[in-house]
């Protein structure tokens, strides 16, 4: 995943990068409402933050994003992660077809800065 450029947080983090390509929806607004509460709520008190960037554009001018969402999950580490996801991941996952046909990447981090 391609996260945010600049990270001020110490903990790890599961990222979720939605490829932006021609004919992929991502309907934002359910992805927001109910995918991303459900996830928190699921998650509980291991999730220490989530955002949710939208892309707008690429690097070039005019040029598309080439993720239309990137979603990071603050956690205070990878035990607490795999805590959290794993007795919920067939939920979650379950959960895509109704904002996104496209699968994620997937990345586990370490923020650094």
């Amino acid at each position: 995943m391609v996260p945010s450029l600049l990270r001020r947080f110490t903990d790890d983090q599961g990222d979720c990068d939605w490829p932006n390509s021609e004919g992929a929806a991502f309907n934002h607004d359910y992805y927001l409402e109910n995918h991303i509460p459900m996830a928190v709520e699921l998650f509980g008190e291991q999730l220490k933050k989530v955002e949710v960037d939208r892309g707008v554009a690429g690097l070039g001018p005019g040029s598309p994003p080439p993720y239309a969402a990137i979603t990071q999950f603050h956690f205070e580490s990878l035990e607490d992660f795999q805590a959290a996801f794993g007795p919920h991941g067939a939920e979650i996952t379950e959960d895509q077809p109704n904002f996104s046909a496209t699968d994620p990447l997937v990345q586990i981090s370490e923020v650094s800065r």
